[in-house]
């Protein structure tokens, strides 16, 4: 292959060089071979190896992403001469107002900033940022970061260094600055398919996002599925909203939420969505733990609710109370809504269930109300209370009902 390459090099470079042959090659690539790669980080990986191959000494190579996620401001992704993957680490929000970050040339370029050009190679100690000399001391020369500009304005960051004597070479800038264009188009498409799962896995969830990544979009679609159901609500929640500041209810719920939506996380159920103050959750019945998970999730919430109401009692406040519904069964599991606005959520008797479950505990005053289908399901009938028959409004026959023994 490379005497190949080189016989193109050769006979074209007595009419146009050879830089701007292998700069073609590589823009070529970028823009009609890459269709089939769906992550950036081994773009840049094949990338950087191509550079070398092409002449261009790269020694080390950073793209830098803003992204819209609840977690993280933004993400970099690191690769350096020799490794097989590319490095991903990801950046908490408040980096951007560290001393850090607000001296780094990754911050001079979100200011407005063209280029960023640093010599390393007569660097001394304590001359320059930290930043910098870490490079330095890493045995590179030269360090250079360009924009990145996706649509609507959106900046983002691209570097290269090379550990070449010298730094680089100006025909090295020049084909490193000519591929910006098309590693700019290459890197909106995968950060924008990256951010469209990002937010539908924050809003709907990450298995109800992947059926609307894989087609499942159109009214009605989705299907049966067997599932332990789990339905919890805060109690009085109108009156702490109508008596406390708006940002403290706010910080309330977050923690609330935090306290029983991680352990069901945890142990792989998926939160379809929060109602106000309450929560629907599912574990589908296709994982064999399904039902046990699901009461560790519910034991580890209790516990974490009762760590949040210590620091409430600290500050004066009355604990929070809560109810949970528990039951089992199939359910219809796909899109719901008008023709122009649809809700992935699931449907059907046995959610209807855990609903009046959740609302009875007001009335027997016991936080965590399972059904009998339920309990025998999880083989933990001997483990818990038997409440009782009652009758469920709405519902035809009464249901037995289970709690977890107090004190536990």
């Amino acid at each position: 292959m490379s005497s190949l390459l080189d016989k193109a090099d050769n006979a074209g470079a007595a009419d146009e060089g050879v830089w701007p042959i292998r700069r073609r090659r590589i823009l070529d690539w970028l823009v009609n071979e890459t269709r089939g790669e769906r992550f950036i980080d081994n773009i840049l990986v094949e990338m950087c190896e191509k550079l070398l191959a092409s002449g261009v000494p790269v020694a080390r190579a950073t793209l830098h992403f803003r992204t819209n996620h609840p977690q993280w401001i933004g993400a970099r992704i690191l690769w350096k001469e020799g490794l097989a993957e590319a490095k991903i680490n990801t950046f908490a929000y408040g980096v951007e107002n560290t001393p850090e970050f607000l001296k780094s040339p990754v911050n001079a370029i979100h200011q407005g900033a063209e280029e960023v050009r640093k010599q390393l190679e007569d660097i001394a100690d304590g001359e320059e940022d930290s930043f910098y000399q870490e490079l330095r001391d890493d045995g590179l020369t030269e360090y250079i970061a360009w924009p990145v500009e996706h649509t609507f304005g959106k900046r983002h960051v691209a570097t290269f260094s090379t550990s070449r004597p010298g730094g680089f070479e100006n025909e090295h800038i020049d084909f490193l600055r000519d591929l910006l264009p098309a590693l700019t188009l290459v890197s909106e498409i995968r950060l924008k398919n990256i951010m469209a799962r990002t937010l539908l896995q924050t809003y709907v969830g990450p298995h109800a996002s992947e059926q609307i990544l894989s087609g499942v979009t159109t009214r009605g679609s989705g299907a049966t599925v067997g599932a332990a159901i789990m339905i919890c609500d805060l109690r009085d929640f109108t009156a702490i909203s109508d008596l406390w500041p708006r940002d403290d209810v706010i910080h309330l719920l977050n923690d609330y939420f935090d306290a029983m939506s991680d352990p069901i996380e945890r142990y792989d159920g998926e939160i379809l969505k929060f109602m106000g103050d309450g929560l629907l959750a599912i574990f589908p019945l296709t994982k064999e733990t399904a039902c046990t998970d699901l009461l560790k999730a519910i034991r580890e919430g209790q516990e974490a609710m009762a760590q949040l109401n210590e620091q409430h009692a600290r500050n004066g406040r009355e604990p929070l109370r809560y109810g949970v519904g528990v039951h089992v069964g199939d359910v219809m599991y796909g899109n719901i809504g008008s023709r122009r606005r649809l809700d992935f959520t699931v449907i059907g008797p046995a959610v209807n269930v855990a609903s009046r479950l959740e609302s009875l505990t007001k009335e027997v005053k016991r936080p965590v109300l399972l059904s009998r289908a339920f309990v025998e399901m999880a083989g933990c009938a001997e483990e818990m209370d038997s409440l009782g028959t009652f009758p469920l409004r709405g519902l035809g026959e009464p249901v037995d009902v289970f709690a977890f023994p107090e004190g536990r």
